[in-house]
């Protein structure tokens, strides 16, 4: 496993938890404008790296949330939850 990869799927997990906890704030202190900056930074920052990953590694989801080269590139790698850190 390359360990570039490897650390781009440890980067994404992170954004993606901080993320997910910043929805989480937003949604009970919506007017909260230091925290929404936070929540917009990140998810910019996520949807950048999940974009470099698939373009050098493949998809990092099915079922309509990333496109795929031919052949059907899913199956054609380890998926991100087999892969050990």
């Amino acid at each position: 496993m390359d360990p570039y990869q490897i650390q781009m799927l440890r980067e994404i997990q992170q954004l993606e938890f901080v993320a997910i906890e910043l929805t989480l704030y937003l949604d009970t202190h919506p007017d909260e404008l230091e925290p929404l900056q936070d929540y917009n930074r990140t998810t910019e920052r996520l949807n950048q790296l999940k974009m470099q990953y698939e373009r050098l590694y493949g998809p990092l989801a099915a079922y309509g949330v990333s496109t795929s080269k031919a052949p059907w590139q899913w199956a054609e790698q380890p998926w991100p939850w087999d892969i050990n850190y």
